[in-house]
């Protein structure tokens, strides 16, 4: 299966209400998606009786569906917010809890989440029941998973420096993830520097230690590290980073991150969704151009974006990718015209991507 073309129309809608004088709000929102051009395979898993299991073509994980998306009551003040029922919920840059929102059908949780803020003190708290996955309705046992999740931060900022420690505790329920159930402990620290009138230096920092949890029958530890340094310079953008995804060599179980927004990270190709046993480590560097506003058109972005993989054990040669994207707006609607190159060495097949995406918010 190596190729596969897909034309897929979403229409997501729903609706809040809120009553300022006891600051509370309900939100009910509903999603469907449809298949225009199937020539794609929906799910990456066996789904017994599924006409959208389709073998013959590569994966395009965007289901023909229909899903409750969220379905909440939230309190929210200034200085704190209490959120019930099927929540978005993105953490940080979604590298560890995302809602996923770049595919059809959002990653969304049934949860309960507290957020507070005392004095230069920011903390969040979540706890979870489910994960309703971008697989949506017709993706049998898959299409929610049950277990328990709590994912806790407490973070501060001192000046232009913001530090936060966190914690993402992942106790599935179903057999089939248990390989996924996972105790992860780590800090993050980022800041941005006027090193002149037009030149703006941004630093990231990170690290995190994960081991097995609950059901999990592998017995492990490996570590997270990331660091990554940009230049900002009239609307251009020139970053360079290292990312590690470590291994535990003996037992050659590697560092995962299910519940993140996976697409974001270690290439567009979505190569590495599932970290390889012998772990990963990306070599990436990213220039973005952010240009300026016309009456037509808004918000114009340009990206491209070098990757080279290697393993963390071994020093294995993965491969290498190109990634590129330009998006706009016009009024009310959202382009995005998206490309992913990767050419294997050690890992996978060469694979290319191209996207065309609109978006239409009323």
């Amino acid at each position: 299966p190596v190729d596969a073309d897909a034309v897929t129309a979403r229409l997501r809608a729903g609706f809040e209400i809120k009553h300022t004088p006891s600051h509370l709000s309900f939100l009910a929102e509903a999603e469907g998606t449809l298949g225009l051009v199937n020539q794609y395979n929906a799910f990456p898993f066996a789904v017994p009786g599924s006409s959208q299991r389709r073998p013959g073509f590569a994966v395009v994980a965007d289901g023909e569906s229909i899903d409750l998306n969220r379905l909440q009551v939230q309190y929210k003040t200034k200085a704190f917010a209490l959120t019930v029922g099927r929540q978005r919920i993105n953490l940080d840059d979604q590298r560890f809890v995302g809602s996923v929102a770049w595919r059809q059908n959002e990653q969304t949780f049934d949860a309960v989440r507290a957020e507070a803020t005392l004095g230069a003190v920011s903390l969040d708290g979540t706890y979870a029941i489910q994960q309703d996955s971008i697989f949506g309705s017709e993706s049998g046992p898959r299409r929610a998973m049950d277990g328990d999740f709590v994912f806790l931060q407490a973070g501060t900022k001192l000046g232009a420096v913001s530090a936060k420690a966190f914690s993402y505790l992942i106790d599935y329920d179903d057999p089939f993830a248990f390989a996924n159930s996972s105790q992860t402990y780590g800090a993050r620290v980022s800041g941005s520097f006027a090193l002149s009138n037009a030149v703006k230096l941004n630093v990231l920092a990170s690290y995190a230690r994960q081991k097995n949890m609950g059901q999990n029958p592998v017995r492990y530890e490996a570590d997270f590290v990331l660091a990554e340094v940009g230049l900002g310079y009239n609307g251009f953008t020139l970053s360079g980073g290292y990312e590690k995804l470590g291994t535990d060599s003996k037992v050659g179980k590697a560092f995962q991150t299910p519940l993140a927004t996976l697409h974001k990270f270690n290439g567009w190709a979505d190569l590495f969704l599932t970290t390889p046993g012998n772990g990963l480590e990306d070599y990436y560097v990213t220039l973005a151009k952010a240009l300026p506003k016309v009456k037509a058109v808004q918000g114009v972005t340009a990206n491209v974006i070098y990757h080279e993989f290697r393993s963390d054990v071994g020093n294995v040669k993965f491969g290498t990718e190109w990634d590129a994207s330009l998006a706009f707006k016009t009024k009310k609607v959202s382009w995005l015209v998206k490309y992913a190159n990767y050419n294997a060495n050690r890992f996978g097949v060469d694979r290319q991507i191209l996207w065309l995406q609109t978006e239409v918010s009323f």
